[in-house]
């Protein structure tokens, strides 16, 4: 009994039978109670701790429920033994994950505007989605997601793409991770997948992520090189011929239609990815990919992460029919991974012609950022060269400067600038001067100029474009 000698506080928040079975379950895990040892009867107990026999039996009817103690009828309770893996102190304790560094000048190529979302009118079709006539949205939706959406996209595909499919053609899901390897679940005939080389790191890592063999296939100034597929034994290839990823080029007429053959003659899919293809600052809008095939070779993959936020975690892909039939048989029990609310509320967004008003406005801007970042950098040539400048939301920075890549990135970080390089895209190593992405989306336009002084100062460039070193 001596055991069990504690003072249980009426006052405190925490009831008294979940404080005397704390106790006794700490009594238990530090093997103050070994395992055999009997406890008193309830009603010994109450009477020795002065509570109600019901406290004592709330208390000892969680640890009997937890695994602590066991009952024997007749005989009373007594402490079951513990494993040991579970009972041990835990001397390495879990580290938690370190915190984002915080840059003066944060020139990923990831970043968007978030100045310019228009919060009014998405909070009024929030508003106008989340009401007791709409409870119906608390159930789980259709697998591909709700109609209402997959409708409001097809529209927007077919105007702004070119992009021929039915509501019943599209996937919803949150974000390439999610719906990308759901593909590759459909193509289990595909061994090899040819990928671009510069290209999207999370692309890799998905193919890896679900066992799947990809050869890097490189890219120059008219795209993905079409002829390497078949010497490659390439069995399906996954581009983003809109605007390739980093180095901004498009996938020349010739080479669409190349990459179209191949993939009719060998009874193959390509996988469009339509990155920042809304974003095109020069010239007549690329029709996608998908809006050439004749043939249904083509499945469409996109987001809205630069279009809309990143947080929103909507993407969405268009599948041929005989895929769609696959992917029906194989996910009828799973659901949609978006949020109905969130499914509901861009629904109505996109229906009322915002996310049309909000894609000008943003080109407008993201135009004028690029025009003074062009600007900025003009005075520093030929020690610096831009590329990339007529779609998406970063240029490329060629550098004429006696330093190493590395190099260069550390001067830029101690300097408070967070800026990628080229050569973090790249499957295959590359021997060429060292280039970096500049993403000037998030950056106010006042500060943009700021920031590219700030850069070429700390690289030692200056104007006239000499590196002091």
């Amino acid at each position: 009994m001596d055991m069990l000698t504690l003072a249980l506080d009426s006052e405190s928040s925490t009831p008294l039978y979940e404080q005397l079975y704390l106790h006794i379950r700490h009594a238990i895990v530090d093997d103050t109670l070994t395992t055999g040892a009997k406890l008193p009867s309830k009603r010994k107990l109450s009477d020795f701790i002065d509570v109600s026999q019901t406290t004592v039996e709330l208390a000892y009817a969680q640890l009997l429920a937890e695994g602590y103690i066991e009952s024997v009828p007749r005989k009373g309770f007594y402490v079951l033994p513990q494993e040991e893996l579970y009972v041990r102190r835990n001397d390495n304790p879990i580290k938690p994950l370190p915190q984002n560094k915080t840059y003066t000048f944060d020139l990923y190529p990831s970043q968007i505007d978030t100045t310019a979302f228009p919060f009014e009118r998405w909070r009024r079709h929030l508003k106008q989605v989340v009401t007791e006539e709409n409870r119906d949205l608390l159930a789980l939706g259709p697998v591909q997601g709700d109609h209402v959406l997959r409708q409001e996209i097809a529209t927007y595909l077919y105007h702004s793409r070119g992009v021929h499919c039915s509501p019943e053609q599209i996937i919803v899901g949150s974000g390439t991770e999610q719906l990308l390897p759901q593909l590759l679940d459909l193509l289990p005939d595909a061994k090899t997948f040819g990928i671009e080389d510069p290209g999207y790191p999370l692309t890799k890592q998905l193919f890896e992520h679900q066992n799947r063999h990809y050869v890097p296939i490189p890219v120059d100034e008219s795209g993905l090189l079409v002829d390497r597929l078949e010497p490659e034994r390439i069995d399906a290839v996954y581009v983003t011929p809109a605007h390739q990823f980093p180095t901004g080029t498009i996938l020349s007429v010739s080479r669409r239609q190349r990459l179209l053959n191949w993939a009719l003659e060998h009874q193959t899919y390509i996988i469009e990815d339509d990155y920042d293809s809304e974003f095109r600052y020069s010239g007549k809008p690329i029709p996608s990919l998908q809006s050439m095939d004749q043939n249904e070779r083509v499945i469409y993959l996109s987001t809205f992460s630069k279009s809309l936020m990143p947080s929103l975690r909507i993407g969405y892909m268009v599948l041929p029919p005989q895929l769609l039939n696959r992917y029906r048989e194989r996910y009828r029990h799973f659901t949609c991974s978006v949020p109905r609310f969130e499914q509901h509320t861009l629904a109505e967004f996109m229906a009322n012609g915002d996310f049309e008003k909000h894609l000008n406005r943003m080109r407008k801007t993201y135009r004028r950022k690029l025009e003074i970042v062009a600007t900025a950098f003009k005075p520093y040539e030929p020690a610096v060269s831009i590329t990339g400048a007529s779609a998406g939301l970063h240029i490329i920075l060629s550098i004429d400067a006696p330093h190493s890549t590395e190099t260069l990135q550390r001067m830029a970080e101690s300097a408070g600038i967070r800026i990628k390089a080229m050569e973090d895209y790249y499957i295959r190593s590359q021997n060429r001067n060292p280039q970096f992405l500049f993403g000037f989306a998030a950056l106010s336009e006042a500060v943009l100029p700021i920031a590219v002084a700030r850069l070429m100062s700390c690289w030692n460039i200056t104007k006239g474009g000499t590196s002091t070193d």
